[in-house]
C-alpha cells in the first residue's frame, strides 16, 4: 500500500484510539489515591511514540513485557495485569 491508501484506511481508527488513550489519562491524573507501576509503565511506552524508530510497535510491546526467562512457581493473580512491575523504579 502507499502511504495514502494507509492514511485513508487507518488514520480514523488511530486517531480514536489517541483520543481514548488521551481520555483515559486524564481520568487517571484527576482521580484520588495512589498510582501505581501500570499507569509509570504505560507513560513510559507512550515516549515510544514520538521517537522515529522503524519499530514502534515492538519497542511499545517490550516496554511493557516481562523481560525474565525463567519460570516462576506460581502467578502472582489471577490474570494479566498488562504490564510488568519490574519495568519501573516504585514497582513494589
Amino acid at each position: 500500500m502507499t502511504r495514502q491508501q494507509v492514511l485513508d484506511l487507518y488514520f480514523m481508527d488511530a486517531r480514536c484510539k489517541l483520543i481514548e488513550l488521551a481520555a483515559f489519562l486524564d481520568r487517571v491524573e484527576r482521580a484520588s489515591g495512589e498510582s501505581d507501576f501500570r499507569h509509570e509503565a504505560l507513560v513510559k511506552a507512550l515516549e515510544h511514540l514520538s521517537l522515529n524508530e522503524p519499530s514502534r510497535a515492538k519497542q511499545v510491546l517490550l516496554s511493557l513485557s516481562d523481560p525474565t526467562s525463567e519460570p516462576i512457581a506460581a502467578a502472582p493473580g489471577k490474570g494479566a495485569c498488562g504490564a510488568w512491575p519490574g519495568a519501573t523504579p516504585s514497582a513494589p
